[in-house]
């Protein structure tokens, strides 16, 4: 619902439902021709240019769901076209989604866009840093925590943590401190001492590597490339990844040019389940 006031000042609910018809601007045979099985769809504006990118196990069924629903009026007034493409399957439509989404940056889109700042806290010493994606390989690197679309988010969650471990703010490095001198939470109750000698910096930084496990990237637990064996529809597709890097299907488009969080998200834990077929290259 929608609410505005008229010349009058009288409130008005503006229900979208109540304004909404059928577009019956979008050709018919863009329509016709969509098919039940996997794959990605485009909303085309009458210049070409995709304004809505989405993904179904059933294309046609999706993009009809679109055709119906009144909260979409305005992407709906915009697309003058719908094409589509399929995959072998739902991983590979969820792929082909992220990357079509990255490359034209449709306007009624507002998720998949690509990360501008990506960081993640660091334990490969005995107190968390973080560290961005421009200067460490996130899918190689090892103990690794969370993923950040800035400094300030990955700090606040790194400052949850603390607090509800009761681990020390200054050897955290969330507060500055004085060899010897007791942090805040140490003087609250909230330390067990890192900051003063009590806590030995090993154990303190072993506690801080327990409270960030439930955050921990997956490294790439392949040697190289695979491809993602799927198939629907007599159509067979291998889709290539590697190192969380999406190169396309059946033959590599291009090489790995970084960690994608797309990519990371649809496939870690089909992976780690063991759902998926894989062929390793």
């Amino acid at each position: 619902m929608r609410t505005h006031v008229n010349s009058v000042g009288l409130l008005v609910v503006s229900d979208p439902v109540l304004n909404f018809s059928y577009p019956a601007h979008i050709p018919r045979e863009c329509i016709d021709a969509l098919p039940s099985l996997p794959g990605v769809y485009i909303f085309r504006d009458a210049a070409g240019k995709p304004v809505y990118i989405g993904k179904s196990v059933n294309i046609r069924t999706r993009v009809l769901s679109h055709l119906r629903t009144a909260e979409e009026m305005q992407m709906l007034a915009r697309s003058a076209a719908i094409d589509f493409e399929r995959t072998g399957g739902e991983i590979g439509a969820l792929l082909r989604e992220s990357e079509l989404v990255k490359q034209y940056q449709p306007v009624f889109n507002s998720k998949l866009r690509r990360m501008r700042e990506m960081c993640s806290i660091s334990m490969a010493g005995d107190r968390p840093e973080i560290v961005f994606a421009r200067e460490v390989d996130f899918a190689l690197a090892e103990q690794l925590y969370g993923l950040f679309g800035s400094r300030k988010a990955a700090i606040e969650t790194l400052r949850d943590v603390v607090h509800a471990r009761a681990l020390c703010t200054v050897a955290t490095g969330l507060e500055k401190g004085m060899p010897g001198r007791p942090c805040f939470a140490r003087q609250v109750g909230r330390c067990q001492g890192a900051c003063t000698g009590e806590e030995p910096a090993a154990e303190h930084a072993a506690r801080v590597r327990l409270a960030l496990e439930p955050l921990r990237v997956t490294r790439w637990p392949f040697a190289g490339a695979v491809g993602i064996v799927e198939e629907s529809g007599g159509l067979r597709q291998h889709a290539i990844v590697d190192r969380w890097c999406y190169l396309g299907v059946d033959k590599p488009r291009t090489a790995a040019v970084g960690f994608d969080i797309d990519v990371y998200n649809i496939l870690v834990r089909p992976l780690q389940s063991g759902t998926l077929r894989i062929e390793e290259l």
